[in-house]
């Protein structure tokens, strides 16, 4: 009952939504034939412009609350300043980022849809295999929502998980400043978000509706979080230090020009983890064994091609590798089921 509830769920959303702004899953398994252009600057380009409209309707609002409160005139003086405090907040700038990138329904974020529209400078820009080669030919409501890969400095990842970046990023971010706000230490409050993540995977974003539970997704929303987190104060990643993105003063909020350098915005938390050939989802049964017959069929020959001087351990090695992020556990679900480049196409 459960599963069909979940598949009358998918057919609204497939009839509310073009079918070009669906984006639940991805296949990097089959290769573009041509190696795509680096859209990366153009997506810091636009995660920039959208950092200053959000940041310049807030300070327009401080703006107007200031006034309020110099005014002795002012009748809403003492909400005025509640509103100011709340606005001076990371909390503040958060949401106002989170609207402007990653507001919508479940899985349709604005910088998703963006994503899936803008006539990039960079050609060719996305990649999406056709049904009857597509990992997913045996389950077409999977086809029907699968995003265009892209490479964004170097790796080839699905759409979706800018969408997962901007929106359940910002949803992990929240579930953790709750906790934190319930005297739970950060880390925490984090495995907390974590397990959130974990089970939205098993249910309404993954499992439950398509059968495949995403390692990437997961990995997207942590570092999605990390984004959220790195807004007003420094954060940690891997051996460096990421400047804050914004800072105050005067009052008002700016950018901050070392944290939203293009090498410190949204580089650091692009990797080989949001690949799902080389960090595989796990799929439920019948559709794996679909999914590993079509890679050992179409796929492996593009990947041998592509990489001829990489061996199975090679490949091995990376995927284990991505099962964390520096070390820390981002909710990936481990299986000797896994269908890897390394253990269908060697």
């Amino acid at each position: 009952m459960l599963r069909i509830l979940a598949a009358f769920t998918l057919t609204v959303l497939l009839l509310a939504h073009p079918a070009q702004w669906m984006a639940f899953e991805t296949d990097q398994y089959n290769l573009p034939p041509t190696p795509l252009a680096d859209i990366g600057p153009e997506v810091y380009e636009y995660t920039l412009e959208n950092l200053g409209k959000a940041i310049a309707k807030v300070n327009a609002e401080i703006i107007e609350k200031q006034k309020c409160i110099e005014n002795p005139k002012c009748s809403d003086a003492s909400n005025a300043r509640k509103k100011l405090e709340y606005l001076r907040s990371e909390a503040a700038v958060a949401r106002a980022i989170y609207d402007k990138l990653g507001y919508g329904i479940i899985a349709f974020a604005k910088a998703g849809d963006w994503i899936n529209s803008h006539k990039f400078r960079a050609q060719p820009a996305r990649y999406k295999t056709g049904y009857r080669d597509s990992i997913f030919v045996t389950i077409p409501t999977d086809y029907f929502t699968i995003s265009p890969t892209v490479n964004i400095y170097g790796t080839n990842l699905g759409t979706d998980k800018i969408a997962h970046f901007f929106q359940q990023g910002y949803t992990y971010h929240r579930v953790a400043q709750r906790q934190i706000a319930k005297g739970r230490s950060p880390k925490q409050a984090e495995a907390k978000a974590v397990a959130w993540g974990r089970w939205t995977e098993n249910t309404y974003y993954g499992t439950l509706v398509g059968g495949v539970f995403s390692n990437a997704d997961l990995f997207a929303n942590l570092v999605g979080m990390r984004f959220y987190e790195g807004l007003t104060e420094p954060v940690k990643v891997g051996d460096m230090v990421r400047p804050a993105t914004l800072m105050l003063e005067n009052g008002l909020w700016k950018l901050n020009t070392a944290g939203t350098a293009e090498e410190v915005l949204l580089r650091p938390f692009i990797s080989d983890h949001l690949n799902e050939a080389l960090n595989p989802s796990l799929y439920i049964p019948g559709l794996r064994s679909s999914i590993r017959g079509i890679v050992r069929k179409r796929s492996c020959t593009q990947w041998r091609a592509a990489f001829p001087t990489r061996s199975a351990d090679d490949f091995r090695n990376l995927t284990d590798a991505l099962s964390t992020w520096n070390g820390e556990n981002y909710g990936h679900k481990s299986s000797k089921k896994l269908v890897t480049i390394a253990n269908t196409c060697y």
